[in-house]
């Protein structure tokens, strides 16, 4: 983006510009960097499973996936997420029809925003390789260079994300009329309707069935390559 934005497009991250879920992705890679047992990601998983299972609001599955980081050093983990990067990368990261959407929306001269309920430890990679404007995201509190478990906000998941797509579409006098938003998951309809111009990515059956009723556009879903039910 070059100049002054008419538009903005705002792409959700996990399952929507990537094929994966970036959160346990890069929790394998980066305990298995530090040499963890293989064991405790399969103890995370279930745990966070389960919550999710059990109806706990995703916002709360989220602030516990942060949890599970305390102690972990900022360096480190950014150390991490650009090889996670890297690896993903060469593996097919990115979901090929939104990717293009966003590539379209940069020819355009759009601003272009991430949103996610993950972390920039491992979204910052993703962000430079697309050349997105702005990255909006969960961000842990750190402490000495050392994350506490905690976070700074509330996660960026579900109005979360509506309302920080607001604050953008007023900081840049945008029409939200006339902007574009891109998710896959039943917890991005916040977001969705926050603009005049929403695709939905996969088949989420809600979003699906708010699809046909309003006629919005449809892209395919990436295969499914996660290591848990969506908690971001």
């Amino acid at each position: 983006m070059t100049t002054d934005p008419v538009r903005a497009a705002f792409f959700d991250v996990d399952e929507t510009l990537i094929t994966c879920k970036s959160m346990l992705s890069f929790l394998d890679f980066h305990w298995g960097r530090e040499g963890r047992a293989p064991a405790r990601l399969t103890a995370a998983r279930a745990a966070l499973g389960h919550q999710l299972r059990s109806g706990v609001p995703r916002e709360q599955v989220n602030r516990a996936y942060y949890r599970l980081l305390r102690g972990s050093h900022e360096s480190d983990l950014e150390e991490s997420g650009r090889l996670w990067f890297a690896r993903e990368n060469t593996r097919g990261l990115f979901h090929r029809p939104v990717r293009e959407a966003l590539r379209q929306h940069h020819r355009a001269g759009d601003l272009t925003i991430l949103l996610s309920g993950s972390f920039a430890a491992c979204l910052a990679p993703i962000g430079q390789a697309v050349g997105a404007d702005l990255l909006v995201c969960t961000t842990p509190e750190i402490t000495d260079g050392i994350l506490t478990g905690d976070l700074t906000d509330r996660p960026m998941i579900g109005q979360a994300k509506s309302e920080a797509a607001h604050r953008i579409m007023r900081a840049f006098a945008l029409d939200p009329s006339d902007c574009h938003a891109y998710a896959d998951d039943a917890t991005d309809l916040p977001l969705l309707t926050s603009v005049g111009r929403p695709v939905i990515v996969g088949s989420d059956p809600t979003l699906t069935t708010r699809a046909t009723r309003e006629n919005w556009p449809r892209l395919p879903g990436p295969a499914m390559n996660g290591l848990l039910a969506k908690a971001a």
